[in-house]
């Protein structure tokens, strides 16, 4: 079964456990000579680490990541890149009440179904723990868009909706984004959440989040039809992400109120002689194919299931019972989810790149 992999010509396998001793991933697909070292993946892991607010787990790693194979001096081989990244602050104890317990909302039943074996000790592979190696991948393929167009694509996500409060896009400010714990284009409206998510932690409870990411730089071509389209592979990617339940390209839902005038991207002819777009309601992607502009992806996160208030369940044996879940949780998951989606886009985006550059060659339009 090849459910652990994703991609096709850049491909990546995740493996470990929420609770185990490491988790980790292998990327194959990298092109040689290409510059790669440990801190040029550190970076983009430490934006996910958690315990770094107290909107967050509390769960204290470092996130440390090791390049086992595929480098030398410096360089990429060719070959597959291992890497690995400790687990230092399990508390596996948290979870003893849950070895016969399905958690609401959690994959404990549907694990338990399907394989027979459940691993009780923080979700397993189902955990959020297992986006750490995504981001780590996520990390290779950015060096893998810049190596190969011998120019970075920028890739940048926001929170913006936690809860019923979403941000006001007049005051998008990039910047600020890197500036507050909750990953915030809008300065106004942090406080707002730091109250909310404070009364909802209070309250035992959770709360749900969207996230949108921009990746700008990615060339007219990538994708193709009519099965392997890069917004599809956007949303699977996307849909992969722990508690994620929604996704939008673009206008998204909102394009279902647009008259067709509105909605179709008109086009005009720039002064350097190419292709200008006067809208972006196609979020940067028309027939499965990007367009040259930004690519815009927005995704939903679901309340973390984790939550103190008793919800009524089953045990394996059909015992209907109460349950309240302990442990270091986070109160809204989506929070650093940030990150994770920024790193799936990456991926795709560099999988597509090496797949267009395989059938066609150079970008020439």
């Amino acid at each position: 079964m090849a459910g652990n992999s994703f991609g096709h010509l850049f491909r990546f396998t995740t493996w470990g456990e929420s609770h185990g001793p490491a988790i980790g991933c292998v990327v194959e697909g990298v092109p040689p000579l290409i510059p790669l070292a440990e801190a040029d993946i550190q970076k983009w892991l430490d934006r996910r680490r958690p315990g770094q607010s107290r909107f967050t787990t509390q769960r204290r790693e470092s996130d440390q990541v090791r390049i086992m194979s595929g480098v030398f001096e410096g360089q990429t081989t060719g070959t597959p890149i291992a890497l690995e990244i400790q687990n230092e602050d399990q508390r596996s104890k948290d979870y003893s009440e849950l070895k016969d317990r399905f958690r609401p909302g959690h994959a404990d039943y549907t694990y338990w179904a399907k394989y027979g074996i459940r691993d009780w000790r923080g979700g397993g592979r189902s955990s959020a723990r297992e986006t750490a190696a995504r981001v780590a991948a996520g990390a290779v393929a950015r060096r893998v868009l810049e190596h190969v167009l011998g120019q970075p694509v920028t890739i940048r996500g926001a929170l913006i909706q936690v809860g019923p409060h979403a941000i006001d896009r007049a005051r998008w400010d990039w910047a600020e984004v890197e500036r507050n714990p909750f990953w915030s284009p809008d300065a106004a409206i942090v406080p707002v959440w730091e109250s909310f998510i404070d009364g909802v932690r209070k309250a035992g409870s959770s709360t749900g989040a969207v996230i949108e990411v921009v990746a700008e730089g990615a060339p007219a071509g990538l994708g193709a039809p009519v099965y392997d389209k890069l917004d599809a592979d956007l949303a699977k990617a996307m849909m992969s992400i722990n508690a994620v339940k929604g996704v939008e390209i673009g206008a998204g839902f909102a394009a279902a109120r647009l008259s067709g005038e509105e909605n179709a991207d008109e086009m005009r002819m720039g002064a350097d002689g190419s292709v200008r777009f006067l809208s972006n309601n196609a979020g940067g992607i028309l027939g499965g194919i990007s367009t040259g502009q930004d690519i815009l992806v927005r995704f939903a996160v679901k309340p973390t299931s984790s939550i103190l208030n008793p919800r009524r369940t089953v045990t394996a044996s059909g015992a209907e019972v109460d349950l309240r879940t302990t442990g270091r949780h986070d109160p809204c998951v989506g929070i650093r989810a940030v990150p994770v989606g920024e790193a799936m886009i990456a991926v795709v985006l560099a999988d597509h790149l090496l797949r267009h550059r395989g059938q066609i060659g150079s970008f020439g339009r």
